[in-house]
């Protein structure tokens, strides 16, 4: 502290440092009563907050004791409750045990039983095969001669739905011939058109050649309901028929197209006549006849199409 001090100049200067000192001394004083009384009114807030505390913990001390006292009774109470149950399930163990023991019996016998089921099951099953070879020997049969009489059945359907369709073909020749006549009357000089009406006349005749006769039977030679099926070799022929009948149908729409292009280039050099005559290929009837015999002939529409030889 001696280091601190300064030297004076004169006294007027030590008085007024040591004066300082004081001041300082003093404040530093009261700060530190200040800061005293501050500690002592927290010891006494932390005290009364110890008791508080010690308080509370010597209730739950006292709690406690008297929850441990609880539980050991309660504790005591479960042990006898555990040897009782023990004893009762000693008791149980002994019924079941005895029970097990006359299940066991009554098992074997269950199962001499079963053998004798089952040899009895197999005398059964060697009698049920015996039947069914029976059996099956007497549906094959029974279906030889189911398909032999669905054969015949369509065979006849065949022959009456022939013998509808030659009448109407024969109808409609009659009429094709008459209306040709009436045409040939109006305008005979006129090669172009004969050749054009005998080529629609053939394409005619092929395609009313191509019909439905049996229409319950289906495109794949099954039968609707209540109808027999076509045998293999029946479909596999009546396929192959159809194939056949659609290349011929082509070949003659080719042949109608070109002469239907040659009739055209004719009538073209002959626009400047005075009267221009109608083709019979062109004409309403024709082309609606045409067009429903191309219509039947669509891929929707070839179930059961048979030749006929008229």
């Amino acid at each position: 502290m001696d280091e601190d001090i300064p030297n004076f100049a004169d006294s007027q200067q030590e008085i007024d440092f040591w004066k300082k000192k004081a001041e300082e001394l003093k404040r530093s004083l009261d700060e530190t009563k200040e800061e005293l009384e501050e500690f002592q009114t927290s010891s006494q807030e932390l005290e009364q907050e110890l008791e508080t505390q010690l308080e509370q913990a010597e209730r739950k001390v006292r709690d406690f004791a008297a929850a441990n006292q609880r539980l050991q009774a309660e504790c005591e109470s479960l042990k006898e409750n555990l040897e009782k149950s023990q004893n009762q399930y000693l008791r149980q163990i002994n019924e079941l045990e005895d029970e097990l023991a006359q299940i066991k019996a009554i098992k074997e016998e269950l199962d001499k039983y079963i053998r004798e089921l089952e040899q009895t099951n197999d005398d059964l099953e060697r009698a049920k095969r015996t039947t069914v070879v029976s059996l099956e020997d007497f549906e094959h049969r029974l279906n030889l001669a189911i398909e032999r009489n669905a054969f015949l059945e369509n065979e006849l359907d065949e022959k009456e739905s022939l013998a509808v369709t030659v009448q109407r073909l024969k109808d409609e020749a009659r009429d094709m011939r008459q209306e040709l006549a009436v045409k040939d009357s109006v305008d005979p000089g006129n090669p172009d058109k004969d050749v054009e009406g005998e080529v629609d006349n053939k394409v005619l005749d092929e395609k009313k050649i191509i019909l439905t006769p049996n229409r319950d039977v289906n495109a794949d030679g099954t039968s609707m309901p209540g109808h027999t099926p076509l045998t293999p070799s029946a479909r596999i022929s009546a396929l192959n028929i159809v194939g056949d009948l659609l290349r011929k149908v082509g070949a003659l729409e080719n042949k109608l197209a070109s002469c239907k292009n040659f009739v055209r280039e004719k009538d073209q050099q002959q626009q400047q006549q005075p009267r221009k005559a109608i083709s019979p290929v062109d004409s309403p009837r024709s082309a609606k006849r045409a067009n429903r015999m191309g219509s039947s002939t669509t891929p929707g529409n070839l179930q059961g199409i048979v030749k006929i030889t008229v």
